[in-house]
């Protein structure tokens, strides 16, 4: 079927004063599943403000006070507490970033939030966007320009982050990512550059200005944890940029910064290439003939002469952009841990695009001590197809095109994803994410966004495509997340598939059509990061061997704890993915299940929803089996009242208090449970505390049998 959008519409959305670029679709060439039945969707909110003692609470996952023993290190590829034992990281950001929401708290709220984000088992907080200007980040607002912090805002950060480490909450401490520029700060064309993009890694005003900023903040004292940044053993890492990087056809938004980067590309070619060498890029360029001087500048490739560039003369400027974006992160990481003794991990920035090869990008990151990836399911800035399962294409799933990106011998870190709002099948992108973080032995998850509301008086619905804070369905299985990653409950894979790349390789990958994203590396099997660990070892070794083909249905990891189905007879709408997981804690069904008719060790559920994401993790720590205590999470879809879809579901407009959800009905059976004399289940509401008496389960041949949907809810506690 065509695909194609016959017409497509931008759309700019003002959210809490950025500019959001989605993508309209208002064709019907597009394929449609069976439609949704609204009359199901009943209400249910979250509600963070009341919750107290909850049987859902996992906490104890957390180690608090955070950095009690000293400061994360990095040992062995991977994050490590001052004893030697692993410590990974689940958490999300807080950016202030949608509408009623606030970074940094009020002081009477932040032990509130502090301990809601505990609850739910998040034990990192990437602090992403301080540099905005007051009152939404820490920059004064009120000076001429932005070198000097507001004091209430930096006040409100120190208690913010003392409570996060009273409960074990570490951070993730970001230093350039929205910073804007005034007339006093000195910087060329200040009022044209907006965030300074990518000039951040060559301009020498710019780059003073962050090793600035870096300075006072990391230097500053926090007055409720007495020490300074730098000093501090909660925060477990430094980030220099974000989403960052310059490659050849960059185009700088002013022309004193295009000059500016021409200047210092004739500077590296003098030092780094034979007269008789630039005097080929000349001709090249055509110079010679427009009568230039011999002398002349040589001209850096425009954006739409990339692809029919002389190989000579593009892999020259491949060579200038690698070391200059090299150049970059060894003098500011140097900075931070030899000039102002930064003790924490430091990370570049994030491997984010993933239409190019990332591998010139990465030759500079991989030598900071993490390696990073961002990564969304058909974010509403992006192409068609919108609103499809991840369920019915593993090959370009999330955790596929995260995996490209993770470098033996170095930390992991995903800093960014998110299954973004309206999507009718979001409910199964972080249950799977939390599984195959797991098995790849990937280092850190951090969902993006939570944003605690600023009035108590908020009325509660998903008010924004990232902000999972009043999601019904991404909230609550953030816990049965946590669990499942924190705890290992999915292990490691048995084996680990290391590629190597030459350089000429990873020169030419900049070229490779996009038709091998996102690994871009032709011969490589998209379905194998899906059953085993895979790694890069060298951008600067042996050529990449050879791939043997991989299973496709069902794809299942080597430990076979994970499967994911692909129904290849059907296509399309037709299509009914489901992935399993299987292991002693953890277990779940995610997709179609009523298609599928799979069980797993513990769990099997007929549902009259035909799609759903079931998640029973144990909370004592017991295997499944023998655990006397187990969280359900149980979740269809999510909507806001009065929200609407156009025909083709690509596109939906308004919506309002309270939030909606489709209820998983049916019946759960647990099955070969160890000695169970008695089953109850009880529902939760939206701040964590049980809805009613609990319910007991009917013995049945299969096991105990659970009826789920009467009262509406997404999580469950279970006893026995």
């Amino acid at each position: 079927m065509d695909t194609t959008p016959e017409t497509c519409l931008t759309e700019f959305m003002p959210l809490a004063g950025v500019l959001l670029r989605r993508v309209l679709l208002t064709c019907l060439a597009l394929p449609a599943f069976a439609q949704w039945d609204d009359t199901l969707l009943k209400p249910f909110v979250m509600n963070h403000r009341a919750a107290a003692a909850s049987p859902a609470d996992v906490s104890f996952l957390l180690d608090a006070p955070a950095g009690k023993d000293g400061f994360i290190r990095v040992r062995n590829g991977h994050f490590v507490k001052p004893d030697g034992q692993r410590i990974r990281f689940w958490g999300v950001h807080l950016t202030d970033w949608s509408r009623g929401s606030v970074e940094l708290p009020p002081k009477e709220d932040t032990p509130m939030w502090a301990a809601t984000l505990a609850r739910f088992g998040v034990n990192i907080v990437r602090l992403h966007f301080l540099d905005l200007p007051s009152p939404r980040g820490i920059v004064d607002s009120t000076r001429a320009d932005s070198r000097a912090f507001d004091p209430r805002q930096l006040d409100r950060l120190d208690y913010e982050i003392a409570e996060f480490k009273k409960r074990g909450i570490y951070v993730d401490l970001n230093l350039n990512v929205g910073r804007s520029y005034k007339a006093g700060d000195g910087v060329h064309d200040f009022d044209k550059i907006q965030r300074a993009k990518d000039l951040t890694l060559f301009d020498p005003r710019l780059i003073e200005l962050e090793k600035e900023y870096a300075k006072q903040l990391l230097t500053h004292v926090n007055p409720y944890t007495r020490t300074e940044y730098r000093n501090e053993p909660s925060i477990a890492i430094v980030e220099l940029l974000n989403e960052n990087a310059i490659y050849q056809g960059f185009r700088a938004p002013t022309p004193y910064y295009d000059q500016e980067l021409t200047d210092l590309y004739n500077a590296w070619l003098r030092k780094n290439r034979t007269p008789e060498q630039l005097q080929k890029l000349r001709e090249e360029a055509g110079r010679e003939e427009a009568g230039v001087a011999a002398d002349a500048p040589v001209p850096r490739l425009a954006g739409n002469q990339t692809a029919a560039a002389p190989q000579d003369r593009y892999e020259i400027e491949i060579a200038f952009f690698m070391d200059l974006e090299n150049t970059f992160y060894q003098d500011m990481s140097g900075y931070l841990k030899n000039t102002l003794g930064v003790k924490a991990p430091i990370t570049g920035t994030a491997d984010h695009s993933h239409t190019s090869s990332p591998y010139t990008m990465l030759a500079s990151l991989s030598k900071l001590d993490i390696v990073d990836g961002h990564i969304y399911w058909q974010h509403p800035g992006s192409p068609p197809p919108v609103n499809t399962p991840m369920v019915n294409d593993p090959l370009n799933s999330t955790v596929v095109q995260l995996s490209r990106t993770a470098f033996s011998g170095k930390p992991y870190t995903v800093s960014e994803t998110n299954h973004p709002f309206p999507n009718d099948w979001a409910s199964e992108g972080i249950p799977i994410i939390a599984a195959y973080a797991s098995f790849q032995d990937w280092d850190a998850v951090i969902m993006y966004t939570f944003e605690p509301k600023l009035s108590p008086d908020w009325k509660p619905y998903i008010g924004d495509p990232f902000d999972i804070s009043l999601d019904p369905i991404r909230m609550t299985e953030m816990a049965t997340g946590a669990l499942t990653f924190l705890r290992g409950d999915v292990r490691p894979a048995l084996q680990t598939v290391a590629r190597t790349y030459s350089h000429d390789e990873v020169v030419a990958s900049r070229k490779l059509p996009r038709t091998e994203a996102p690994y871009f590396t032709p011969g490589f099997p998209l379905a194998l990061p899906l059953q085993h660990a895979v790694r890069i070892q060298s951008l600067d070794g042996r050529p990449t061997e050879k791939f043997a083909a991989v299973e496709t249905n069902p794809i299942v990891s080597d430990t076979k704890e994970l499967s994911w189905y692909t129904s290849p007879d059907k296509t399309g709408p037709e299509k009914t993915g489901l992935v399993t997981v299987d292991t002693a804690r953890t277990q779940a069904l995610i997709g179609f299940v009523p298609s599928n008719h799979k069980a797993v060790r513990n769990l099997s559920a007929e549902i009259s929803n035909r799609f759903a994401s079931i998640v029973l993790s144990s909370l004592d720590s017991k295997p499944i089996s023998s655990s006397d205590k187990m969280l359900l999470t149980a979740a269809c879809r999510a909507a806001n009242t009065n929200m609407k879809w156009n025909d083709t579901r690509t596109r939906s407009q308004g919506g309002e208090s309270p939030s909606l959800i489709e209820p998983v009905a049916g019946t759960i059976t647990l099955r070969n449970l160890e000695a169970a004399r008695e089953v109850s289940i009880s529902a939760l509401d939206g701040s964590g505390r049980p809805i009613g008496d609990p319910i007991a389960a009917k013995k049945t041949a299969e096991g105990w049998a659970l009826r789920l949907g009467d009262p509406v809810t997404t999580w469950y506690v279970i006893t026995r």
